[in-house]
């Protein structure tokens, strides 16, 4: 008795990542153009030759990278979250001079979602992530976006103590955890700005420790 082969299945994971400049702003406007006509048309609609079209990307150019819209979201997400890295890295690792709670005020807003920079996010990503991610690829962001905060931390010289692991780890769920709740719920962006306020001045009042919060 024969059996039908099943078919193949798309990946959805991205083929390979760009290292030249050219490759490089080839795929930023793939990203950008995903996220465009996410927006206009909805999930259902988007698909990898509609995303090429618009791009001006050959549809073999951009397959060589996403071979499957799953595999273009899944590329998508880890760009948001190595822009997100990054810009922790560049506006409150780096600069000179800042003091702690200047540090800790941008890194929340970044993290918060409520900073100029933070990347497009849709409530439907939620649902596509037992579909298309990896328990191993949650854990890898989850534990980067929480050494963000130890890094940021460390570069603080005028910090009065640094917290404990599990303090460290309380205000990563507390700030990144009611992102992606937020996210689930689409609480409009005026609330969400007074409940990262709220966690920000939760932060600053654990990491200060004893005594007043200084107007650093």
């Amino acid at each position: 008795m024969s059996s039908k082969a099943t078919p193949p299945q798309p990946r959805n994971k991205p083929l390979k990542r760009p290292t030249q400049a050219r490759a490089k702003v080839t795929v930023q406007a793939i990203f950008d153009t995903y996220v465009r006509i996410w927006q206009r048309d909805g999930w259902e609609r988007v698909t990898t030759r509609a995303v090429a079209l618009e791009a001006g990307v050959a549809v073999g150019t951009l397959y060589d990278y996403f071979p499957s819209k799953q595999a273009l979201h899944s590329g998508y997400v880890r760009h948001c979250i190595e822009r997100l890295l990054a810009a922790v890295q560049v506006q409150a690792v780096e600069p000179a001079g800042l003091s702690w709670q200047a540090r800790v005020t941008r890194l929340v807003h970044l993290l918060g979602g409520v900073a100029e920079e933070a990347a497009w996010f849709h409530p439907q990503m939620l649902e596509l992530e037992p579909v298309i991610a990896e328990a191993k690829h949650q854990q890898r962001a989850y534990n980067e976006l929480l050494q963000a905060w130890r890094r940021v931390l460390e570069a603080a010289s005028d910090l009065p103590a640094m917290p404990s692991d599990a303090q460290l780890e309380a205000l990563h769920l507390m700030v990144w955890g009611a992102r992606r709740y937020a996210l689930l719920v689409e609480l409009p962006p005026q609330r969400l700005q007074a409940v990262v306020a709220a966690q920000l001045d939760s932060c600053l009042r654990l990491l200060a420790g004893p005594g007043e919060i200084s107007d650093g």
